[in-house]
């Protein structure tokens, strides 16, 4: 059965949570829920909608057993890939799906028997009536997890018609924001560069015809974000090398490319390195703070990507981006004193502690943790990566100035990573009190729970 004291080890960390912790507001300011689905607040099928209509984190393990694509994406009933799904969750030992899915049986249903093939039919039906029951809707998920700022990702070129909606809308207590993700105009080596830039221009009401006529369009949507009041941008960066170029190679490079004429390696490093270098300016003209998600490798099963689409598990982590480069971007920033808020999230575990060391490198007076280490996300917001970025970078980044966890998730029942985050955290904040490594008052460190798990993210991302 479930228990309360899940990954809390001794009386110290139970303490913590339990009192400082558990009740606390979620910031959610990574995710890729989408808000047409937030807007329209349809009750859920059924549990196998919930959990497997966008999880592709379930669709890798589903794929690992042998099953059937046609139960994993394919057009199997929800109900039929639920049954799928279920027979192997006892297999999951170890796995954070089994934890995750415990979790949201309990927070959500009040279930906490384990589900398995052998339940998988009367838990099934359990749910579906409770979710009639219940009217089990993403506002619904939302209030009930305590969700006060939701953060969706969107490309400029959206026309935030379901953000603006959603600002009139009185049905939601949380307040829902977009990030501004530019990666179709970063990745000029693709197919798709060319044809995207008159979407973009569209949306910006402005032809681009150059690269300078790309950041001014990039620009006035940037200003669009602004309006629905979101000051958070991101990208997805899977590899970069820092190379330097002239306003003139620049515009070379940007020619060839929208006419899709294949560029070189350090021709693709050029135009990147000064597309971050742009974007960020922007940022710190206009107060965005800056997300850099580091060494993802996109599609590694190409074939298979080819047949079931983009973001159906078929990624995996890198090591391409080397520190210096970014380090590089970063110090010419600084130089130029349009360096602004930094959050770095390399995806290869191998990375998190020279990027945190990067990281302090580039914080300065007047602003806490100006450039700092993300949350463990990905491949690494389970348990074990959580604890293991506590254990690596409190020695060199101070972890109580973190702005806490996210769902990077695009289910509406994954706020209890928030709630896993939370125990690890004070679990590991009370083995430290336990061994003796940590004896100040107990008020020093209930605020820095209270910071870590809210307040940091709040005042980061200027959500006061």
């Amino acid at each position: 059965m479930f228990n309360e004291e899940l990954f809390l080890t001794n009386e110290t960390s139970k303490h913590l949570y339990h009192t400082y912790a558990e009740k606390l507001p979620i910031i959610d300011y990574h995710c890729h829920l989408l808000a047409k689905e937030i807007y329209e607040d349809k009750e859920f099928e059924d549990l196998g909608e919930m959990w497997l209509a966008h999880d592709h984190y379930k669709w890798r393990a589903m794929r690992t057993f042998g099953i059937d694509e046609r139960f994993i994406t394919g057009d199997a009933s929800y109900y039929e890939k639920f049954m799928a799904f279920a027979a192997i969750v006892p297999q999951l030992i170890g796995n954070p799906i089994y934890i995750w899915c415990a979790l949201e049986l309990k927070r959500y249903f009040g279930i906490e028997e384990p589900l398995s093939a052998k339940n998988a039919e009367a838990l099934y039906n359990k749910t579906k009536a409770l979710i009639k029951e219940k009217h089990m809707t993403p506002s619904w998920c939302m209030q009930v997890s305590n969700v006060e700022v939701a953060s969706t990702t969107e490309d400029p070129a959206d026309s935030l018609e379901y953000h603006h909606k959603l600002m009139k809308d009185s049905r939601y207590t949380t307040r829902i924001l977009s990030a501004y993700r530019p990666d179709k105009a970063f990745y000029c080596e693709k197919a798709s560069f060319s044809p995207y830039l008159p979407v973009l221009g569209k949306a910006a009401n402005q032809e681009i015809i150059s690269f300078a006529t790309l950041m001014d369009a990039l620009e006035t949507r940037l200003l669009a974000f602004k309006e629905i009041g979101t000051m958070i941008s991101d990208a997805g960066i899977e590899s970069f090398t820092w190379a330097e170029a002239s306003e003139e190679e620049v515009e070379t490079i940007f020619q060839k490319a929208v006419r899709g004429e294949k560029l070189t390696a350090h021709e693709e490093a050029q135009y990147k390195t000064a597309f971050l270098l742009g974007m960020a300016e922007l940022y710190h003209k206009h107060g965005f703070v800056m997300q850099l998600h580091i060494g993802t490798y996109q599609g590694a099963n190409k074939s298979k990507e080819a047949t079931i689409g983009v973001a159906t598990g078929f990624d995996c982590t890198d090591d391409n981006t080397a520190v210096q480069s970014v380090g590089a971007l970063l110090d010419t920033l600084t130089k130029r004193g349009t360096l602004p808020k930094t959050i770095l999230y390399p995806l290869n575990a191998v990375q998190i502690e020279t990027f945190a060391i990067l990281a302090a490198a580039f914080c300065e007076g007047g602003t806490r943790a100006k450039v700092q280490l993300g949350a463990p996300w990905w491949f690494n917001d389970q348990a074990y990566g959580i604890n293991r970025q506590f254990e690596a970078i409190a020695n060199l980044y101070p972890i109580s100035l973190s702005v806490g966890m996210l769902t990077d998730s695009r289910s509406f029942l994954s706020y209890p990573r928030h709630e896993l985050y939370r125990r690890v955290l004070c679990n590991y904040l009370g083995i430290l009190v336990e061994r003796g490594e940590y004896f100040s008052d107990e008020e020093e460190l209930a605020e820095v729970v209270h910071n870590i798990c809210y307040a940091n993210a709040k005042e980061y991302f200027g959500l006061e």
